[in-house]
């Protein structure tokens, strides 16, 4: 199917954010980030997927790249990104682990990076488990001596939709968007990967829990097709006699 008509829903998007954005406040606490440019760091942000376009509204940190999916219906959020001088970076994870460009599009993050670019990445999309932790953020954060920093974005006032696997998250109109922080987590304190992405899990479901935690009793949902192929791969296993 063509990408066009996502194209087109991406322009009315835009046209509809940058409507909607006006009516938009906005607020920071406990930002870490000056602490970080003060210091030369850089930092790459983790949030949640059913936030990412809280935080697209709420942006600050401009230029700033960010991983989009490869499949078609990304083509929508594109648009969204590039009006926010966001830098959209396609790529993901197909089915089954199947790579569908994403370690190309962790290469090309790990480019911006190095030239002192952050870098934006939905942690647990696009598929879930909810507020669980893919690989490529820690990968990302090692390979550039990155801090990584838990960002979420909260509003008092939304619009949530309940039957996405995500509960992804839109703020009313003339309501306040929050940005909150979790301190910044640097790699150098970890021995392996593994723990890094324990303590990145950790801090997502903290700063959820704490703000957020009628949302947070939401972690560990996943997606429809997540879901299938699950129970199709148990299914599918020999039965033990």
């Amino acid at each position: 199917m063509s990408r066009l008509p996502f194209r087109l829903l991406g322009f009315l998007a835009v046209l509809v954010m940058a409507c909607w954005r006006v009516t938009l406040r906005f607020r920071v606490e406990g930002d870490p980030r000056p602490s970080l440019r003060s210091a030369g760091r850089r930092y790459v942000y983790a949030i949640l997927h059913a936030q990412q376009l809280s935080f697209i509204m709420l942006s600050d940190d401009v230029p700033i790249l960010a991983m989009v999916s490869s499949s078609k219906d990304g083509e929508w959020l594109v648009s969204l990104c590039r009006a926010r001088r966001i830098v959209p970076v396609r790529g993901s994870t197909g089915m089954h682990g199947a790579d569908k460009g994403g370690r190309a599009a962790l290469a090309r993050l790990a480019d911006g990076v190095n030239a002192g670019l952050p870098a934006l990445l939905a942690v647990d999309g696009p598929r879930g488990p909810r507020n669980g932790v893919h690989r490529g953020i820690v990968d990302l954060a090692r390979e550039t001596d990155a801090c990584i920093v838990v960002a979420g974005v909260f509003a008092a006032s939304r619009f949530i939709l309940e039957h996405t696997w995500d509960r992804t998250q839109l703020p009313r109109p003339f309501s306040t968007l929050i940005g909150r922080f979790r301190p910044p987590i640097d790699p150098r304190d970890f021995a392996d990967p593994a723990s890094l992405r324990a303590r990145v899990a950790a801090d997502l479901l903290a700063l959820e829990q704490e703000f957020d935690p009628g949302e947070a009793r939401h972690a560990g949902r996943i997606s429809p097709r997540a879901l299938a192929r699950s129970k199709a791969t148990v299914g599918a296993s020999p039965r033990a006699t």
